[in-house]
């Protein structure tokens, strides 16, 4: 494997590197071509290779959110089969899973005909036109509860859709039910129970073993999805919660660039210090359905201001030949699991056969400083934006995780140490800008194991705001940088194991490439046995 150097984390810095970063950024990072070829070494030939030609599954619930439009589109089948045949399998495995927690299968339904109606006439609403689809509870859905798993929403009905639901419904898609999710997206209900869950719907399990989290906090749409009850899901990631789930579950999950998607609409939504960490994005069985979905929800909604109208790039054009990767199978903070470690290893010599570079590099020194950073601004006020957060919603009444920080609020500390992290947190983010301007992609474990036992016990040194298994996941929020999550192996008992994969900002063309790549190399999600 070439150039497989084991760099020793750094504090510093480079002073100057062979590309400069702004440069890259305006220029184009990865050079784009026509066709998408991959150069295999710089005096060895060129070949071709199409992306998205992971072979399709053939039963229809299992099928790709692309395949499903096209079929109907060509009138292969109808938008009330594919329907019906999400309802049943929902029906059929959600009694076990307790992943999808309100259900509109009468609208569904009737959406469906009036989609085949249009059909018949010629006439498609978008490109999602008759695809069903769940949307993770902490949305606002028109005439369907929307509780965001606390109990202040527990009969809430929203007159309109968040934005993202919107426009999924106004390409086409039909929805068919909410997800489960903690409670407000960010607290588990139950002390001690290692899986999404909350005081109203309970707890949701993992497809590949009953016994398993399905991660949080979108763990209803990851458990859902992966088990054929979903073409596909919509989650929000605030410091992994679409990629948890995506690599729990065993399914491929997008965290696009900050801003680039409105947040108008979610339970936690815009404003506040917050606020570039949390983005909405799409979780699906396939790679090639990530790039459909995002661009179709992305861009201003002139509600949420901090929403950048910026081109989606065409991940199919991306010459992977030429891409630099640093990779790095631990950090150094979390205890990660040996399979995990030999997955991100495997991952990094495929990348090898057809990358220009490919470097163990890891800024284990800033990641630490990140998420000190991170953890002290979240706990800095003593919970009360979470406090806010619960009064808006009504709620006099918690699940115990969220009332353990709200009687417990801990040492607030003053405004000037506040402002003072707030400043640090944007040093911080630049130094990691720094140390990414050298590679062009970075390839790391999702989460530190694969799912672990929903019956985990309770630590006060590891809850599910501070695990340090979220320290793969949670800096990319803070920089605001795309990862994308794909599965790549599994675990000795058959349990996924996602890597991530991320990018340079706005860059996530360069991320799904990578991770339609491996995908074509792992084979991605699996079927599960339930």
């Amino acid at each position: 494997m070439k150039n497989l150097k084991n760099k020793v984390s750094k504090n510093t810095i480079k002073g100057s590197s062979r590309r400069s970063f702004m440069t890259k950024l305006s220029a184009g990072a990865v050079a784009t071509a026509c066709l998408p070829t991959i150069a295999i070494g710089a005096d060895k030939r060129l070949f071709i290779r199409e992306f998205g030609k992971t072979a399709e599954p053939t039963e229809l619930h299992y099928k790709s959110v692309t395949a499903i439009a096209e079929m109907i589109r060509k009138k292969e089948v109808s938008a009330s089969e594919v329907v019906q045949t999400y309802i049943d399998r929902i029906e059929d495995v959600n009694y076990q899973l307790n992943a999808v927690v309100m259900e509109c299968f009468d609208r569904a339904i009737e959406e469906a005909k009036n989609a085949d109606k249009s059909i018949a006439k010629g006439s498609a609403r978008g490109k999602l036109h008759g695809v069903p689809l769940t949307i993770k509870d902490s949305f606002m859905t028109e005439g369907v509860v929307s509780t965001g798993g606390t109990i202040g929403k527990m009969n809430f009905v929203p007159e309109e859709d968040a934005t993202v639901v919107a426009r999924l419904r106004k390409a086409g898609g039909l929805m068919l039910g909410k997800t489960n999710t903690p409670e407000f997206t960010l607290i588990g209900g139950v002390l001690g129970v290692n899986s999404t869950n909350n005081i109203i719907y309970g707890i949701s399990k993992n497809p590949y073993d009953l016994d398993k989290t399905t991660s949080g906090s979108s763990g209803g749409a990851g458990a859902i999805v992966a088990a054929g009850g979903s073409a596909f899901d919509v989650g929000t990631d605030w410091g992994g919660s679409v990629r948890g789930p995506s690599s729990t579950n065993g399914i491929a999950g997008l965290k696009p660039t900050s801003v680039r998607l409105p947040r108008t609409g979610h339970i936690v939504d815009y404003g506040g210090l917050f606020d570039s960490w949390q983005q909405p994005g799409p979780m699906a069985r396939f790679v090639k359905d990530l790039d459909l979905l995002t661009p179709i929800m992305a861009g201003p909604d002139f509600k949420d201001a901090a929403v950048v109208p910026m081109p989606w790039p065409d991940y199919r054009k991306v010459d992977i030949g030429k891409l630099k990767v640093a990779f790095f199978p631990e950090n150094g903070i979390a205890a990660t699991d040996s399979a995990t470690i030999e997955t991100v290893r495997k991952a990094a010599k495929w990348m090898d056969e057809v990358a220009q570079e490919v470097t163990e590099d890891c800024p284990r020194d800033l990641l630490v400083e990140l998420g000190t950073i991170r953890r002290e601004l979240i706990i800095g006020d003593g919970w009360q934006w979470l406090k806010r957060a619960t009064e808006r919603a009504g709620s006099n009444t918690y699940g115990a995780s969220l009332r353990e920080r709200l009687e417990n609020q801990g040492s607030v500390i003053s405004t000037a140490e506040y402002t003072k992290l707030l400043e640090m947190q944007d040093a911080n983010r630049s130094k990691m800008l720094q140390w990414f301007s050298q590679y062009d992609v970075i390839i790391c474990p999702t989460t530190s194991s694969p799912a672990g036992d929903i019956n985990g016990s309770y630590n006060e040194e590891s809850s599910y705001m501070d695990n340090p298994g979220e320290s793969y996941t949670k800096p990319f929020n803070t920089c605001g940088w795309p990862g994308a999550v794909v599965r790549c192996g599994q675990s000795s008992g058959g349990l996924p194991i996602g890597v991530q994969v991320v990018a340079q900002p706005w860059r996530e063309d360069v991320a799904l490439a990578v991770a339609s790549y491996l995908e074509s190399k792992s084979g991605g999600w699996k079927e599960p046995s339930i």
